[in-house]
């Protein structure tokens, strides 16, 4: 059991991986106690996290995850330099917690895979909070009183049980990062727009049949993830495209070859028709439609993340086949900011 230093000069006792099933600091010496900074425990055999760790005082970072943890004990708030708290994959619930928790100055708790059934109330009363991890618990819901972290960034509830989202999240003035994936959520409040500061948004995998159109003011988002909801799934089942009709297969054949023709050689309906004319947005391709055309969805995946979905309007099937010359990839690949706008629709509604 030693002591040793990390790069950034913190002293660290780690005792991973050791099959323990109660601790004992007998053989630590108390200037070492004292000067420990971060203790590792993960993958032990612990079932009650003891009061020995009280002895750590300048303790700043701990970790106890993968252990068989199903109670914490209140000399956990004597720690009062712990500023982060990783207890991931145990057996905690809402009855394992210290009611006083709150006295505490955590800024970093991940108390993910536990058997969290509601959002731990002792959480709603640490205004320090930065950062707060609790996915893969049993979470149904989220309390309206979480708006009351206003020092949180990110926000961790992916593959839980939650099926709404409360709009009083809507007043995290910091919270850059929202993970709500895997989960039961049918309907985006409109007020969450007003998370300005969101960079990164994961809804994937859960009910989503539509978007609120004001989530396109959030300016600094630049991640959302809506694969595995219906929204993205019928949008591409529901891509139809109708044969053009005998008018505008003439129509187009003018306009791309470029046809001369005057005011006085066709009647005043045929002359608008042609004025309404619409450039394939595909660089590949000099096409024109009229009324008939491709409707696309454009999604750029990084993994796994998605950007808002685009409707491109294409002249013909072939612009988006892989087959043809004119490869989808190729399409994809095209800059947005290079299609004239009129040619594209965000899809925000299903």
């Amino acid at each position: 059991m030693e002591v040793h230093e990390s790069s950034e000069g913190e002293s660290i006792l780690d005792l991973s991986r050791l099959n323990l099933e109660t601790l004992s600091f007998d053989h630590l010496s108390e200037e070492k106690k004292k000067e420990t900074q971060m203790l590792f425990l993960p993958y032990n055999r612990l079932t009650v996290l003891p009061g020995c760790i009280s002895l750590f005082s300048s303790l700043s970072w701990l970790d106890v995850s993968n252990n068989g943890l199903a109670f914490i004990c209140d000399d956990i708030l004597r720690l009062s330099n712990l500023k982060t708290f990783v207890a991931k994959n145990n057996r905690l619930d809402e009855s394992s917690l210290p009611k006083d928790l709150s006295t505490m100055s955590l800024e970093v708790v991940n108390f993910s895979g536990n058997r969290f059934e509601e959002f731990p109330r002792q959480f709603l009363q640490l205004h320090t909070l930065q950062s707060i991890s609790l996915g893969g618990n049993r979470l149904k819901g989220i309390p309206p009183e979480i708006e009351n972290l206003t020092s949180l960034e990110l926000l961790y509830l992916g593959g839980n049980n939650i099926t709404s989202i409360p709009p009083e999240l809507a007043n995290l003035p910091k919270l850059s990062y929202l993970v709500l994936c895997d989960n039961r959520i049918q309907s985006i409040p409109p007020q969450l727009a007003q998370l300005h500061s969101l960079r990164s948004l994961s809804l994937h995998n859960n009910l989503l049949t539509y978007l609120p159109r004001e989530i396109v003011s959030l300016v600094h988002l630049q991640e959302l993830s809506l694969r595995g909801n219906p929204l993205v799934v019928r949008f591409v089942k529901d891509l139809t495209y109708d044969p053009p009709s005998l008018l505008e297969l003439a129509g187009r054949t003018v306009k791309s070859r470029n046809i001369p023709y005057f005011a006085e050689d066709l009647p005043d309906n045929l002359l608008t028709y042609l004025d309404l004319a619409s450039k394939c947005p595909n660089p590949k391709c000099g096409g024109v439609y009229f009324d008939s055309c491709v409707r696309h969805i454009k999604f750029v995946d990084f993994c796994g993340k998605y950007r808002l979905p685009l409707m491109h309007y294409l002249c013909s099937p072939e612009c988006s086949s892989p087959c043809s010359s004119s490869s989808q990839s190729d399409a994809d690949s095209e800059d947005e900011s290079s299609v004239p706008v009129h040619r594209l629709q965000k899809v925000l509604l299903g």
